[in-house]
């Protein structure tokens, strides 16, 4: 595994040949150390050496498609430096480079002097131009890589900036080895600092990259990092935390919910998994956590989501904009999520309205016996229903049952590795038992509001019947099953060698409410005991993985034991976990697992740096439990347990929710804590709350005050206004 730079500034020394840059890669000197901040919308790289100061500033502005690298070069030492400037981009313009390299085009734009590039062989993109530019101070250019690294080169020495080299060549054109190199000369007096701006990006057209390009030489580029800060601050700050526990406050407050938005709503890639691409459930589950401060981003996504639907009722599991290519399957809990996702967005914002929204159907080729999923793109149905409809109809699809009375589970179901559990069509799961019994009993309330009762009848019919089948048959003896394979043999039972016990059919059993109390109690304890590893740091979504069992769960039975879904911990499942706890009244644990699976606790000393290896900032899909990699994080950044997390902190720990016109409160935090702060705005108005604890328990809201004046409601629930005043609202748990 290798993080190889494909856009690299370099500085030279004219005078001794030296070459260096900002970052740490390609060029690493040892000598002198490297400082990176990464910030909401930006990232800043220093470095000093060789009597220069270097300080990399990139952002991107709100509304244009246009990178922006500032780099401030200082002169620290006594004498004046003859520098070379070089940005070198390695164009790929397509899914991978050496599908694309040979049918790149480039050229020298005639107006701005900056460098264009173009691959008209792709079908979705193939008329857009991308583009390179110094501001207008390059003075020599090349687009052939070969010539810049030289024959076998590499970019940590390139042979175009050896110290004989000569000047850049100016080539480009199509049939090269594609790149984009620009390279300005730079002449710095001791103590002179200079500033070198490098935009790239791409337009719909050359005219529209032409007019980004002389506009933002032109812009006040402080003033556009100042909006950057400004959007973000205002996004991030609906709600802010206070805590005895630093390390959540620091992911509740800036980078779960950035995480989330950045990351899995807008760029939809990272650096282990680079699609673009929309998952059905995936989005809909990270569009929950905005529901609180940022609903009309989640109704947006809502109808996104409708619109991928199948006039049948199920879904495309994934779908790539802007043409809808995707795959159709047959897993069996994408079609309940919208409902859920609707569900709980309706409850927050009180919007009934959404569920009458008119969204068109998709339609496309059915799945053919023994056909398992089928990649294609889907035309647009002329046929429309309102988002009512689109979420009823999915629910209606999953009413089947197997032989024990418990919904079929297809070819997996919240955990796509289990592929081959219910192949044949008679596999069946319980955690989808739970889920489909939380979203039915949310949903029948809205069908009845809209006179459809019938439906309404046969869902709430429906409900109780999985409830009685899955205490019946999902009841293990001490945790409850995680499925039945296709012949009948259970799976996550104490008969079982491998996967003994799964951690998101325990956690749903209280997150759906429809458990026994005792059993959900004893259920979780069942977790406490056998998933959560505190001497290592984990919580394992299942334990044993699977190895060596003759029976075939499918994929995930590829992966290394204890890596990712096979037996690691796969922190989705453990943020359900948190949120399980919370709703037992147990904050004691539901407050420690939140901080067993916090980033900042993996990097809080060096030998935990050292064997987590990831960001400390950011959530990792999957921590690996089996040696030799115990305790090392798996992806990163692209992951839905970041918005699990948030939700699991704001609303379950901390109990922050809104339900319609008014803002609960109800927390659940470890007996420890002496209390709590929140400051929620709601529109121009601003909620400062103050929970006291001096009693020592875990929840339940005593006695609370607003600016001094008694409130009546308990559990504690506020009417929201916008009138931009300042409301001081106090609590005490007893």
């Amino acid at each position: 595994m290798a993080d190889r730079p494909g856009e690299v500034l370099f500085v030279r020394d004219e005078d001794s040949g030296e070459l260096w840059g900002p970052t740490a890669l390609p060029i690493r000197d040892d000598t002198a150390p490297y400082v990176v901040r990464h910030g909401q919308g930006y990232s800043r790289f220093e470095h000093e050496a060789h009597g220069i100061k270097l300080d990399l500033l990139q952002y991107v502005p709100l509304h244009d498609p246009i990178k922006i690298s500032r780099l401030r070069i200082r002169n620290t030492s006594v004498r004046t430096r003859r520098l070379s400037i070089t940005a070198y981009v390695e164009w790929v313009l397509g899914p991978s480079r050496n599908a694309s390299a040979p049918f790149i085009v480039t050229e020298i734009d005639p107006t701005t002097g900056a460098f264009l590039a173009r691959n008209p062989w792709n079908t979705t993109f193939g008329s857009r131009v991308a583009f390179a530019d110094l501001a207008g101070r390059q003075t020599s250019w090349t687009g052939d890589r070969r010539e810049f690294l030289g024959r076998n080169g590499s970019l940590d020495n390139p042979a175009a900036l050896a110290a004989s080299a000569p000047k850049l060549s100016g080539r480009v054109g199509a049939g090269l080895d594609p790149c984009g190199v620009l390279q300005a000369p730079l002449t710095l007096a001791p103590g002179e600092t200079v500033e070198i701006v490098f935009f790239l990006g791409e337009a719909p057209s050359a005219a529209d990259a032409q007019f980004l390009i002389a506009h933002y030489r032109a812009v006040d580029l402080d003033a556009i990092f100042r909006d950057v800060l400004q959007h973000w601050d205002e996004f991030l700050g609906a709600v802010q935390v206070k805590t005895p526990d630093r390390s959540m406050d620091i992911m509740l407050n800036r980078w779960l919910l950035y995480q989330t938005v950045a990351c899995r709503l807008w760029a939809r890639s990272a650096f282990y998994q680079a699609s673009g691409a929309y998952g059905f459930r995936d989005q809909l589950q990270d569009g929950m956590a905005l529901a609180l401060s940022r609903p009309a981003m989640t109704r947006e996504h809502l109808l996104r989501a409708a619109a991928r639907q199948f006039i049948e009722g199920d879904v495309q599991h994934w779908w790539l904009p802007p043409f809808g290519q995707g795959v159709r399957t047959r897993i069996s809990d994408d079609r309940i999520w919208l409902s859920y996702a609707v569900a709980h967005y309706v409850e927050t914002s009180g919007d009934l309205s959404v569920l009458d929204e008119q969204v068109p159907f998709i339609e496309g080729q059915a799945l053919r016996p023994g056909e398992n999923d089928a990649y294609f793109q889907p035309t647009v149905s002329d046929r429309t229903a309102s988002l009512f409809e689109h979420c009823a109809r999915g629910l209606d699809q999953s009413l089947l049952i197997g032989s024990h009375g418990l919904p079929l589970i297809g070819t997996g179901d919240w955990n796509d590795g289990m592929t081959r559990v219910g192949e044949l069509g008679k596999g069946e799961s319980i955690w989808l038992g739970w889920f489909l019994h939380a979203t039915l009993s949310a949903f029948a309330p809205l069908a009845k509001t809209r006179e459809e009762n019938e439906r309404a009848n046969n869902w709430q019919a429906h409900v109780q019947a999985l409830k009685t089948a899955i205490e019946r048959d999902g009841w293990d003896g001490n945790w409850y099953r995680r499925a039945y394979y296709d012949d009948g043999t259970p799976l996550g039972s104490s008969t079982n060698g491998e996967c003994r016990i799964d951690s998101i059919v325990q956690s749903w059993s209280a997150i759906s409410g429809a458990a026994g109390p005792e059993r959900a109690v004893q259920a979780m304890a069942a977790v406490d005991a056998q998933l959560i590893q505190r001497d290592t740091g984990l919580a394992l979504i299942f334990t044993p993985p699977f190895d060596h069992t003759p029976l075939d769960p499918g994929y995930i039975k590829g992966y290394p034991p204890g890596i990712r879904e096979n037996g690691g911990q796969y922190t989705h499942a453990a943020a359900w976990s948190v949120i399980a706890f919370a709703m037992l009244g147990d904050g004691d644990r539901a407050a420690n697992l939140f901080s067993l699976i916090n980033p900042v606790s993996h990097s809080s000393t060096r030998a935990g740096v050292h064997r987590y290896k990831v960001e400390p900032y950011v959530v990792a899909a999957d921590v690996y439990s089996e040696a030799p990699h115990v305790g090392r994080g798996g992806w990163t950044w692209y992951t839905g347990s970041a918005a699990w997390m948030y939700r699991a902190g704001i609303e379950s720990i901390l109990g922050l929710r809104r339900k319609g016109a008014f803002l609960l409160l109800d927390p659940c935090i470890p007996k420890h804590w002496p209390g709590l702060e929140i400051v929620f705005r709601h529109g121009s108005t601003r909620y400062e709350i103050v929970v006291e604890n001096p009693h020592g328990v875990s929840h339940g809201i005593a006695s609370a005050e607003i600016d001094g004046k008694p409130l009546s409601d308990v559990p504690m629930r506020i009417l929201l206004v916008d009138d931009g005043k300042t409301y001081r609202i106090r609590a005490i748990l007893g």
